[in-house]
């Protein structure tokens, strides 16, 4: 494969990605668990900022419960994403920005947190195979998320 061939493979594989990362923004905002999930493996790691410590794959009851208990849509805008791509696997990095108002007394939510997608080709469509998403924490001894950051 010429080196011409490669890049443009590349650029066609990065746009794809680019185009799954916005789907599945698109259903968290739309409050639909199941296009969400859609974008993942079955089996995917997903480390997300709710308990346990790891999640197998996306819970579509338990993400459509999530998404219900907001009073508006769940917007994530990301800012600094790179997407790297090799073959078969590819890795996203950057920031997203949640916004949206909760139902009850926690009201309007907006933070920054940080955001990691692992991509594998699986039956020649891009899906998420692991998702770390993470907020940084004081280390003051308060452990209080640092929910006033921004890149």
């Amino acid at each position: 494969m010429s080196t011409a061939t490669l890049q443009s493979q590349v650029q066609t594989d990065a746009a794809a990605i680019l185009a799954l990362l916005d789907s599945m923004l698109q259903a968290n905002r739309d409050k639909d668990a199941a296009a969400f999930a859609a974008c993942f493996a079955p089996d995917a790691a997903v480390y997300n900022l709710a308990p346990p410590l790891i999640h197998h794959g996306i819970d579509v009851e338990e993400k459509q419960a999530w998404l219900d208990s907001w009073a508006t849509p769940v917007d994530l805008e990301p800012r600094d994403f790179s997407v790297n791509v090799s073959g078969d696997v590819a890795f996203c990095h950057g920031f997203l920005r949640m916004t949206g108002t909760k139902m009850g007394a926690e009201g309007a939510v907006r933070f920054w947190m940080r955001e990691t997608l692992c991509l594998e080709r699986l039956g020649g469509e891009w899906k998420i195979v692991h998702e770390h998403t993470s907020v940084p924490f004081y280390m003051d001894g308060t452990l209080r998320p640092a929910f006033d950051l921004e890149p």
